[in-house]
C-alpha cells in the first residue's frame, strides 16, 4: 500500500498493515499570531486608506498620472491588507469536517489575488503612462512633489507596521511587498514632480509611472509564484526532495524510501509523507521516530507521515541498487525510489 498523502495537524495515527505513525506537533505555531497582527495591519489600513482618498483628489487637480498610479497601488495595498486580515480570521478556524487543514490556504488564496491584482493594475498603468509619453499633459509639479514627500511619510510609517507584524505569513508577506514597492514608488514620483518644476519636463510623470509599472510586476510575479507553487503541491523552493529522500535512505536501518511528497500547507508549514522500508530485523517504530527527529532537526518538517514496513527478505536478497522492482506493499507507486548507495532518481 502507498504512504498517505497528507499530514495531520494535531495528533498521530498508525499507518501500514502494522506499523507507522505521524511526527508529533506540540509546541510549535505557523501563520500569523491573530491578535498582535490584526492591530498593526488595521493601523496601516487606517493610514493607506486616509491618504489614498486625499492622493486621488490631488492627481486629478494636478493631472499626474503618477500621482493617480500611486493612489491606485494604494488601493491595492489597502486591498492586500483587507485580504490578509480575512485570512488570518479564516486560518484561525479549526478543521473540520471536509476541510481537513481548516481553511490555513486561505492566506495564499489572498496572496495570489494580491500578486494578479497587481499585475492587472501594471498592464493598465504602463498602457496610460505610454500614451501620456507621446501627448502628455500638463502638470503641476509642485503639487506632485509635496503630496509625493507625504506619501513617503505615510509608506514609511505603514511599512514599519505592517514590518511588526508576523512576515511568515505570505499574506502579510504580500502586503508588506505591496506598500513596500508603493513607497519606492512615491520616492520615483517625487524625483518627478521636482523634474516637472524645474525644467517643465512633463514626461518626467510618465516616466515615473513606468518605474512603478515594473516594481509592480516584479512583486506580483514574486507572489503568483510563490501561491502557484503551494497550490500546485510543489515543495518548498529550499528544499530537494531527492536530497531528503537520499537522507532518509541512509539512515540505517532503512533499506528504501519511496511514495516520497514534499508539500507546503501554508506559509512556513512544510509537510512530509514517505513509504520507508526497513531491513527484517529492523525496529519500526524506532525507525519513525529516529526519521522524524531528523526531519524535524535537519529540514524543520514536524508535519510527517511515514509509513514504515518490514522489506520482505526476497526483494531484500534480490534487489541491487538503482533496481526498480515491483513492491507489493505498493500497487500504485510513484515518483523516485530511494536507496542506500549510488542510484538513479
Amino acid at each position: 500500500m502507498s504512504g498517505h498523502d497528507h499530514a495531520h495537524d494535531d495528533h498521530g495515527h498508525a499507518a501500514g498493515h502494522d506499523h507507522g505513525g505521524h511526527g508529533g506537533h506540540g509546541g510549535h505555531s505557523h501563520g500569523v499570531s491573530a491578535d498582535a497582527d490584526r492591530r498593526w495591519l488595521a493601523i496601516a489600513l487606517g493610514l493607506i486608506g486616509a491618504f489614498m482618498a486625499v492622493e486621488v483628489a490631488i492627481g486629478i487637480v494636478a493631472q499626474s498620472l503618477a500621482l493617480i498610479s500611486d493612489a491606485a497601488h494604494m488601493l491595492t495595498d489597502a486591498v492586500s491588507i483587507v485580504l490578509a486580515l480575512i485570512a488570518m480570521r479564516l486560518a484561525a478556524r479549526p478543521a473540520r469536517g471536509g476541510f481537513t487543514y481548516g481553511l490555513k490556504r486561505a492566506e495564499i488564496l489572498s496572496a495570489q489575488a494580491n500578486g494578479l491584482t497587481l499585475l492587472l493594475l501594471a498592464a493598465w498603468l504602463a498602457y496610460e503612462a505610454v500614451r501620456r509619453l507621446m501627448d502628455p499633459p500638463e502638470v503641476a509639479g509642485g503639487l506632485v512633489l509635496v503630496t509625493a514627500l507625504a506619501g513617503i511619510v505615510v509608506n514609511v510609517a505603514a511599512a514599519w507596521c505592517i514590518s511588526k507584524a508576523n512576515r511568515s505569513s505570505l499574506a502579510v508577506e504580500g502586503a508588506y511587498q505591496h506598500i513596500l514597492n508603493d513607497l519606492f514608488a512615491f520616492i520615483g514620483t517625487a524625483v518627478a514632480g521636482l523634474i516637472v518644476l524645474t525644467t517643465g519636463f512633463v514626461q518626467a510623470d510618465a516616466i515615473a509611472t513606468l518605474v512603478v509599472v515594473v516594481l509592480m510586476v516584479k512583486a506580483g510575479y514574486g507572489l503568483v509564484r510563490e501561491s502557484g507553487r503551494i497550490f500546485l503541491e510543489a515543495a518548498p523552493a529550499h528544499m530537494d526532495p531527492d536530497a531528503v529522500g537520499d537522507r532518509l535512505a541512509g539512515h540505517p536501518p532503512v533499506t528504501e524510501v519511496h511514495d516520497l511528497h514534499i508539500w507546503t500547507i501554508t506559509s512556513g508549514q512544510a509537510a512530509l509523507s514517505a513509504h520507508v522500508l526497513v531491513e527484517p530485523a529492523g525496529d519500526c517504530h524506532a525507525v519513525r521516530r529516529d526519521l522524524e527527529r531528523l526531519l524535524d532537526k535537519e529540514y524543520g518538517i514536524t508535519h510527517t507521515t511515514l509509513q514504515v514496513d518490514h522489506v520482505q527478505e526476497a526483494l531484500l536478497s534480490l534487489g541491487r541498487p538503482g533496481e526498480d522492482l515491483a513492491d507489493p506493499h505498493c500497487a500504485d507507486a510513484h515518483g523516485p525510489v530511494h536507496r542506500q548507495g549510488p542510484h538513479d532518481h
